[in-house]
Formats: C-alpha cells, structure tokens, sequence
C-alpha cells in the first residue's frame, strides 16, 4: 500500500525527525481504517504501533537516501557509516526503522534484532580508569572533551612546517553549476599532471561526477564503498603523476597517498572537495590528505547554495547577497565573508549534535547506576563465593517476609500462618512451624530463620550432589556395557 502524504520538510532536516501534517495524518487515516481499533484515532494510546510503524516508513522514505545513507547489494539494505564512507555489514538500524528500509527497497524483509544490552560510547569510555587519545582533528571538539570527559585538548607542532595552500571555498548558486567548475577545474589540473583528489560527501555525488569526468574522457578512478576491495590500490596510484581520485570521506582520516616526485614538481596532490560536512572535523580529515610531512600541495571547497548544509543554514543570506550583485549561475562567488558563513553553520549543526550526544548521555547516567548494580550481581553470581551470595540473598528475602508478616511489636498480633506459607512456598519447606511458641525478639528470631536456610542449603547441595553422582555412575556403566557388546560382537 502506498500512502501519498505531505510533510514538513524543514523540521526534517533541521532536526533529524519528521512529522504528518494535519491534511497527511487524515489520508493516512482513511487508508489504515481497517487497521487501526474502531472508533480511535491513529494518535489514540491504542494505535501507538501502528503510529510508530508510519512514522519509521516516512523516516524511511524521506530521510534515508539509497547510496548516501545506505546500499543494496546481494538483496540486503546495508549502512554507510556517514563518518569514514564505509560499508557496515551486520549492522542495523533499530525499531523497525531497517525493515521499512527493506520494504522500500523491495527487499527481503529481516527480523528485528533484539538488543540485549546497550550503553552509550561516552559511559564505556568513562569505564576506564585512565583515558586518553590522540588524534588529528580534535581541536574543533575541545569543549566536548572538556565537558564530557574533563579531558584537555593540547595541538602538538608539525614534524615539518606546513607547505599546503588552504584556497578559500567558491560558493555556485546551483549543484549544475558546481559541478561544470568542477570538472573544468579538474581538467585543469590533469592537464599540466598535478594530481586531483576530488571528495565528495556520498556515493551518489561520487558517481554522479564519476559520468561527467568520463563524458570529458577524463580517466579516473572511484573510491567509494562500492569499491572497497581496490581501496589499497586506488590509494597507491591517487598521487602518481596526472592521476584523477574521486573519492567518500572513506579516504579521510589514515589514508596515506604518497606524491611522486613528479607530482612534488607540479604542486602535489591537490585535495578538491564538492561540498561540506557537517562537521568540520570531516573536511579537515581530508583536506590532510594533501601536503603531509612538508610535502607541497593544495585543497579548496567547491559548493553550492543547494547543498544541504547552505539551504538549512545560512543559505538565505548568501544567495541574497548574489542576487544584490547580480552574480549569474556560472559565476562563482569567493570571499572570506563566505568562508566564515559555512564555518558558523557547521558549528551549528555540530552544536546541535553535541546537544543531542549530551542528552542521550544524561539519560545513560541515570541507566549506568542501574547498570552497575546489575553487572555487580553478574560478576558475583560468576564469581568463586557463590554459596555466600546465595546465603546472603535468602537472609534478605527472609527479611522481607518479616516485615511483610511480622513487623508489630507484639508476637500476638503477627501473621505467623501467613509467614509459614510464603517461607514455605519459597524454601520447599519449614523446620518448625511453631517457631513463635520460643518467647525471642525479633533480631533473635531472625537469626533462627538464617540458620535453617543455611542448614535447608546444605541438605539441598548434599542431595544434588548424590544425584550428580549416581548420574554420572548411570552414565559410566552404560557406556562400559556399548562398550562391551561392540568388542563381543
């Protein structure tokens, strides 16, 4: 069935979510009367499933893109990590959100998986008791090491100084027309051998400009989830001489592509990005792949006022200003003022992200308590003193039928029938039903209860254990006596 209904889009890009509008939430409605219970609403407490399972399917269908957030390959809808451009095999999304995937994709429709256990990133990294990391980008996120982890941030010095030319972003009104500078740009480049390594931020991009380079005659090569299994030889030839890369940001953080000495000659590697990330932690991964240990080399940022980070962000204000001059479609606007509007839009999306990790955290703090305690218990159930915590856990339940039963001051007033039943029901059987008869108090008739559970265990590992025994001889003789009559026969 296939429900056509209207959204709100901007919500949906803004934050992460999507919702009905009131004329959508009526057509869906009408198409899911016979599944929805008489005379309720689909926002009525009795339809919350099938609610949810809409909402999944707009999710699906509206804010998860084929080749950008996920593939299909061999019947399967499989994740692409939206940091490293990386397939993810065996991972799925949760709540149902993968089998609306499937269903859209017209694939086999999998179960769920069904989580066992979950704790966020920042709890497990808090388990240990020395943290500390190293990498090249995480000077942007100083105050999320800071606030998270009580973690400073320190910028270690260059081995060698820094030779590469950061050129400053062009911004294009329209996604055609950053595309044609691109590829002239890279035609540009091939022509006098310098090689180009073009980021582009998902699959579809990267072979979307992958046919325009080949309409050119341009050889190339593609780096992308798709084509993981060449990635070591991709990476090798990406900085030969006159080479053209287009590549995810699979070829960001690690990747090592050596310039030639030819290359060196003509400027080395020049990194050419199509768009921005969301962070910009991404786009300096990348942008490092040119100009490392010294060596000489380039990067610079093409876009365009449809990418997605301009039209949610700031893109209004740009693309007025490009009207106010009246800048034609294939003419690039380059200015620092540009440069600083992309910079505060990333820093919004990234405080927004940072926002949602932090609340997802707070929620986990309070789990984590409850997560302690339970794996506390784990360990000490597997642990060597398990009688011990056995003994330990029956006093407390021994308690607590004392205080449900025999909690006032005076013994006549107590519910000793009551206490005989649920002692009995809970250790098989009692020692002496008319315990009350001995005038104690009720600190010294706790201790009577400790002892006959302890004295109750003892009598229960001694009966297990004959039984493991004479099972075990059983278990011995039968096998002697297979034994015997295959060497008799």
């Amino acid at each position: 069935m296939t429900l056509f209904v209207k959204v709100t889009t901007r919500l949906m890009r803004e934050g992460r979510s999507i919702n009905l509008t009131d004329k959508g939430s009526v057509k869906i409605e009408g198409r899911l009367q016979d599944q929805l219970v008489k005379d309720t609403s689909l926002f009525d407490y009795e339809n919350m499933e099938i609610l949810h399972h809409v909402n999944q399917a707009l999710k699906a269908h509206y804010m998860f893109n084929n080749d950008v957030d996920y593939v299909v390959q061999d019947g399967q809808v499989i994740i692409v990590d939206e940091f490293t451009g990386r397939l993810m095999p065996g991972r799925r999304f949760s709540d149902g959100l993968h089998q609306a995937l499937e269903a859209k994709e017209g694939v086999t429709i999998e179960r769920e998986n069904q989580t066992l256990a979950t704790i966020t990133f920042q709890n497990y990294f808090r388990l240990y008791k020395k943290l500390s990391g190293m990498t090249g980008t995480a000077e942007t996120e100083k105050n999320e090491f800071k606030k998270i982890y009580n973690l400073g941030v320190v910028v270690a010095p260059t081995n060698k100084p820094l030779a590469r030319e950061d050129l400053s972003d062009v911004v294009f009104k329209t996604v055609g027309a950053k595309y044609r500078a691109t590829i002239k740009r890279i035609s540009e480049l091939h022509e006098k051998g310098q090689p180009v390594l073009v980021g582009t931020v998902s699959i579809e991009v990267s072979e979307a400009i992958s046919k325009l380079l080949n309409k050119e005659g341009i050889n190339h090569e593609v780096l992308n989830a798709k084509h993981h299994e060449r990635e070591a030889e991709i990476i090798a030839n990406a900085g030969q001489f006159g080479a053209v890369t287009i590549a995810t940001n699979m070829a960001g953080r690690g990747t090592d592509i050596k310039p030639s000495p030819e290359t060196l000659e003509v400027g080395g590697l020049f990194v050419l990005a199509t768009g921005r990330h969301d962070s910009r932690r991404i786009d300096n991964q990348f942008r490092g792949r040119s100009g490392r240990q010294g060596d000489p080399g380039a990067s610079q940022f093409l876009l365009s006022l449809e990418d997605d980070l301009l039209r949610i962000f700031g893109g209004e204000r740009i693309s007025n200003l490009m009207d106010k001059l009246n800048i034609e479609e294939d003419e690039p606007i380059e200015h620092v003022f540009i440069t600083k509007a992309i910079g505060n839009a990333q820093k919004k999306v990234e405080g927004y992200h940072f926002d949602i990790r932090k609340h997802v955290l707070e929620y986990d703090d309070v789990m984590e308590k409850q997560r302690s305690i339970i794996y506390g218990r784990r360990r000490d159930i597997l642990g060597d003193d398990v009688q011990n915590l056995i003994l330990e856990m029956s006093d407390g339940v021994v308690d607590q039928l004392m205080d449900q039963f025999c909690q006032d001051k005076y013994a006549d007033q107590w519910d000793v029938q009551g206490f005989n039943r649920s002692f009995e029901s809970t250790f098989s059987r009692i020692p002496n039903e008319k315990w009350y008869e001995e005038e104690l108090k009720p600190d010294e008739y706790a201790e009577v209860f400790y002892g006959w559970i302890e004295t109750l265990y003892k009598e229960k590992i001694e009966f297990f254990s004959k039984v493991a025994e004479l099972n075990f001889d059983a278990n011995v003789l039968k096998k002697n006596e297979g034994t015997v009559r295959q060497n008799g026969s």
